[in-house]
């Protein structure tokens, strides 16, 4: 009998563990969401939603990897470490337990109206999608308050998209993008510059009570670093105000911050059947098992692990600098940023009929199905 591998979490990150286990482990994995809903690219996701959906938001079924592996639609309520189960509220409002051999956790952060943990059909997750990106093509002007990938990509594609109308970004440090390579951060803020957006660097918003950028805002922004109150018709919070997805989780397994504490294996301290990845995983300090390889490595380890070879199991290693796309596939191309500081541009052509077709689905994901369109 194939060892079960549990993944709570089913977006980018534990959908790849799966797709890397499915062939040896008898593999369940448990998502709030029918489907893959990406974090990635939120500038393309406001601005370009039907080329979006095309790469972002993908139906489990589509994913060749998972034909054998089940989903369960729901939210994880419990993990009970010592029986080795977790329980999940079903969409219909059932619980379910579920043993396993190996859990996964992969839950993810909640962090504004882009990356929730809230139960949703796919009706509803294309409705919030066209929702938000029509309020976006209506609106005169847009306030950005964060300087981090995901408010300098929704800032450059919106100026990309409607040079017609205004957008002022918002940071707190004099140059967006901390975490990046000086580099990266400079080539950026010429970026921003070269599309008119105006910028107001040293400006830390006040947050309203209770608020966590779950939807866009129209009421005057305040700072606590003493400038004006500003205006806008719509504003976009995007101030990494992330919350751990963490409800279920025992507290034995979290540090103070509410991440889960991992060892150098992403093995979860003190539990040798449980393992972390992702923005979850309190893996280095910019928590970056979800972009350098961490899936790949927790389903080696997780695979040296149940078949008695825990020597061969690999150690995470954190780039010294976050990297990868900040804008998005534009008409131009890709630019990708390492964490050296390059920025490696790749041509439209070659994004639309090599990247994303072979290295990406192919390679990475391992083969997905063609999308079935309705006549």
């Amino acid at each position: 009998m194939k060892p079960k591998v549990v993944i709570a979490g089913f977006g980018d990150t534990g959908l790849l563990v799966a797709i890397n286990l499915s062939s040896r482990f008898d593999v369940v994995g448990i998502s709030a969401k029918p489907c893959l809903v990406s974090g990635q690219e939120l500038g393309l996701r406001l601005t370009q939603p039907q080329q979006w959906k095309r790469d972002y938001l993908v139906g489990f079924e589509r994913y060749k990897k998972l034909k054998d592996v089940r989903t369960i639609h729901g939210l994880i309520t419990k993990i009970d470490d010592k029986e080795s189960t977790v329980t999940v509220e079903l969409a219909s409002g059932e619980l379910h337990q579920e043993a396993y051999d190996v859990l996964v956790i992969a839950a993810g952060v909640s962090n504004g109206f882009w990356r929730t943990n809230s139960l949703q059909s796919m009706v509803e997750v294309e409705q919030a999608i066209a929702s938000t990106a029509q309020q976006l093509e209506q609106t005169r002007s847009l306030a950005v308050i964060g300087g981090g990938a995901t408010g300098v990509s929704a800032a450059v594609n919106f100026a990309r998209q409607y040079p017609e109308k205004k957008v002022d970004l918002f940071y707190s440090q004099q140059q967006p993008l901390p975490g990046y390579h000086p580099k990266v951060r400079q080539q950026v803020l010429d970026k921003l510059q070269a599309l008119q957006v105006s910028l107001h660097p040293a400006h830390r918003a006040v947050m309203p009570e209770g608020f966590y950028g779950e939807h866009l805002t129209s009421m005057p922004i305040h700072w606590t670093t003493g400038q004006p109150a500003f205006s806008a018709e719509l504003t976009l919070w995007a101030i990494g105000a992330v919350k751990p997805n963490n409800h279920f989780i025992p507290k034995a397994m979290l540090n103070a911050a509410g991440f889960v504490n991992t060892d150098s294996y992403l093995r979860v301290q003190g539990f040798n059947n449980v393992f972390a990845v992702g923005d979850i995983a309190a893996s280095d300090v910019n928590r970056s098992s979800a972009r350098n390889g961490g899936f790949k490595l927790v389903a080696d380890n997780i695979k040296a692990h149940c078949f008695g070879r825990d020597e061969d199991m690999k150690v995470f290693q954190p780039a010294a600098y976050r990297w990868g796309s900040i804008f998005g596939n534009q008409p131009e191309g890709l630019t990708v940023f390492s964490p050296q500081g390059k920025g490696f541009r790749i041509p439209r052509y070659w994004v639309d009929k090599v990247l994303f077709p072979w290295v990406v689905q192919k390679q990475i994901y391992k083969g997905l199905y063609p999308l079935l369109v309705n006549n």
